[in-house]
């Protein structure tokens, strides 16, 4: 069964309006509490690189419910077909 495109675009904003709930100033107290319980101290290196591998983890994860959400839209709008053992969508 095919969801219409009204309802898929309205999940994804809900989804991305749910991301926005702490402000950037929040959320960056919250990594550091984060890196302060896993031991690391302000102002030293392993401080920063905890940050930086706590951005990336977001950011990788954004990129990966981004991806699995257009493949969801790209199934419901082509659905899928098989050519030569592997499963493609109708462009």
């Amino acid at each position: 069964m095919r969801v219409p495109i009204l309802i898929t675009i309205a999940a994804l904003a809900a989804g991305l309006s749910a991301c926005q709930t702490m402000t950037p100033e929040e959320r960056r107290a919250a990594d550091e509490r984060q890196c302060q319980s896993y031991g690391f101290r302000r102002g030293t290196d392993g401080f920063a690189t905890c940050l930086q591998r706590i951005d990336l983890d977001r950011r990788a994860e954004s990129r990966a419910q981004s991806a699995e959400m257009m493949q969801s839209m790209a199934w419901d709008l082509n659905g899928p077909y098989i050519y030569r053992d592997r499963w493609h969508h109708h462009h």
